[in-house]
């Protein structure tokens, strides 16, 4: 049964949430006439705000938790790789709280029909603006925003990420980085940039070589009005960081996009003047350069690392006070204090998908910081009240009509689709698909069963063997019983390269892709791992030993009928999202979505969930409806 308003306060009491919800507020009315659930009083003399890796989500939505976050070596039982009832305990959370929703899987459809939805931007935004005012003002805050903002829904795919970069303004973002936001074309990045009102910083990109020696990439950044070229002489296309006054206080904000972007995504055709890297040694000289030359309070890095590269940089680089992460989707309820050279980094990461704002007040005195406070608030919805003008523009946008100009695809013959035209975007979006017997995820590992559904969908349409669906930690999720719509699915694959193929591999070749793939993931060295998980299998099954070394890991691999991977015989193996070539096949959604058309009512029979060696006493890992070796 849903809890009302009345349950929702009950339950919480002052003081009774983890120092989640400001204490009082049950009989305090501030924002609309509403109880202010979100009020914290603040605790230091500059406040930051941080959200992350909302990856385009305006509406609210479900996020079911991984189950299965493995660390090893490390990185071994800690955060962010503990799963759910070890994870309560490392927070001191009751289970079937609403932190307990919150931050774990446990008993995820039961509470998620208690609490509801999370997330939505107007909702967000409500929220940032009680924070502001327990601040004392807009002044004495700072608003932050990790990267994986304009890309990842069905409107920032047909807006070219335009709307995330509107919202973003209503939400008062001051400092972004990217990584999915560079996989539109460069002149697209630009232009969202330019319509941007906080600074884009980026202190680890650089412009080609060839592109300095030319003159189109001059012409190019001219025409958005030098956005792309900050300093020539360096090879910097974007800030590395602004200094910002928060509270009377001047703080240095670093900007790290994601290292890998140029590995990860499809360079030659989105940003083939841009490089990426990690560049530790120009971040350490930059840290110093700033506290040597700028004199500021405190320093911050907003970072797409990822969780565990985050905290490796935090140990390795010294003058960092404290970093703001994405790229992992970690929901991290407290922070990590890592040791360095010069003291402490605090390292923290807010989760995804509007899920959760992170707050933390930095205590300044004598020109350094010497404390801090820091709460991470789930964003639940039904108890927010959502902001007046960022409902209306999302209204507003999702009203507007596919037309002849929308582009959806780098394949000409599928950049644009006739059957969408003239339709509203939410026409379009919330078509019906069908229902569902089990609970559509993502998160993990290893696989999910929205993963399955695509895997399924691309066999079916490819008349393949075996299909392989990369392992991206975005996507939303459906409960079992619930309808599926067509935004629950582009929520799950709207990309600017989701074209779908097939092709011939050998059983060698396959198990080649395997290995590699295992290799990015575990691979123990956080700065050597590409981000993203396991590849999804549809057709095939396997064993997996994670802590093997390369070209170790995988063994036992045996087709849906049980019979041996055969090294020499040649497999048709369907796909998508290809970065090195354009796929000739259907668009990954438009696959799906007719797949998911002629089930009616969803019922997974199988799901190909690898068997796993050695995890059995690992606490990243929990309820896994595989095999356990």
């Amino acid at each position: 049964m849903a809890l009302t308003r009345r349950d929702f306060i009950k339950i919480l009491g002052a003081g009774s949430a983890a120092g989640l919800i400001g204490t009082g507020y049950a009989n305090r009315h501030s924002l609309f006439g509403q109880e202010n659930m979100y009020e914290v009083p603040k605790t230091g003399n500059a406040r930051i705000l941080h959200v992350t890796d909302v990856h385009g989500n305006l509406l609210p939505n479900y996020f079911r938790e991984p189950n299965v976050n493995l660390g090893f070596g490390d990185t071994y039982a800690q955060l962010p790789h503990v799963v759910g009832n070890n994870l309560l305990k490392e927070i001191g959370v009751k289970p079937g709280s609403p932190e307990a929703y919150a931050f774990t899987y446990n008993n995820f459809e039961d509470l998620a029909n208690k609490y509801g939805k999370t997330g939505g931007y107007g909702q967000v935004k409500t929220v940032l603006d009680s924070l502001r005012e327990s601040a004392g003002g807009i002044q004495n805050t700072l608003t932050v925003d990790g990267g994986d903002t304009w890309q990842g829904s069905g409107t920032s795919l047909w807006t070219r990420g335009a709307d995330m970069v509107e919202a973003c303004n209503i939400l008062g973002v001051d400092v972004m980085v990217g990584h999915w936001e560079f996989t539109y074309k460069e002149e697209e990045v630009l232009k969202n940039i330019g319509f941007f009102k906080g600074d884009f910083l980026g202190q680890n990109v650089r412009i080609m070589e060839d592109a300095l020696m030319g003159d189109e990439y001059f012409a190019m950044t001219d025409k958005y009005d030098g956005n792309g070229l900050f300093d020539e002489d360096e090879g910097l296309p974007f800030k590395p960081y602004v200094i910002k006054n928060v509270g009377g206080h001047r703080i240095a904000v670093i900007g790290q996009a994601f290292p890998r972007t140029s590995n990860a995504n499809p360079q030659k055709y989105f940003f083939p003047d841009w490089s990426f890297g990690l560049r530790e040694d120009e971040m350490s000289e930059l840290v110093a350069d700033i506290r040597e030359n700028e004199k500021p309070d405190a320093v911050i890095l907003v970072s797409h690392n990822g969780m565990d590269v985050d905290i490796k940089m935090a140990s390795r680089v010294v003058g960092i006070d404290a970093i703001f992460g994405g790229h992992t989707h970690d929901g991290m309820p407290k922070p990590i204090e890592v040791k360095n050279a010069g003291g402490v980094t605090v390292v923290t990461n807010a989760g995804c998908s509007g899920k959760y704002i992170g707050v933390m007040d930095l205590e300044i005195k004598d020109h350094k910081m010497v404390g801090y406070n820091y709460k991470m608030l789930p964003i639940l919805t039904n108890f927010i009240k959502p902001d007046a003008a960022m409902v209306s523009f999302i209204d507003k946008m999702r009203n507007t009509k596919y037309d002849k100009n929308v582009v959806e695809a780098r394949s000409s013959a599928m950049s644009n689709n006739k059957d969408r035209l003239g339709k509203t975007y939410d026409e379009i979006l919330t078509e019906k698909l069908c229902t569902t017997e089990q609970t559509l995820y993502r998160r993990g590992n290893f696989m999910g069963t929205w993963d399955q559904v695509l895997v399924n969908s691309l066999r079916e349409e490819h008349d393949a063997d075996f299909a392989m669906s990369a392992g991206v930690r975005w996507g939303t999720s459906v409960l079992a019983g619930d309808t599926i719509t067509m935004e629950d699915l582009m929520t799950n694959t709207s990309m600017t390269y989701g074209e779908t193929y097939v092709s011939e591999m050998k059983g060698s070749q396959l198990l080649e892709v395997l290995e590699a793939i295992a290799e990015n993931l575990f691979v123990q060295d956080p700065y050597l791992q590409s981000g993203g998980d396991m590849v999804r299998m549809g057709g095939l099954d396997y064993t997996i030993d994670p802590a093997a070394g390369l070209g170790e890991r995988i063994s036992n691999v045996k087709d849906d009928d049980g019979t041996p991977l055969d090294p020499n015989k040649s497999y048709k193996v369907a796909g998508w999202a290809q970065v090195g070539s354009i796929g000739n096949g259907r668009l990954m959604w438009d696959v799906a979505a007719d797949y998911l058309r002629k089930q009616k009512h969803l019922n997974l029979t199988k799901v190909n969930h690898p068997t796993v060696k050695g995890v059995k006493n690992n606490p990243g890992i929990e309820n896994y409806a595989g095999k356990l070796l």
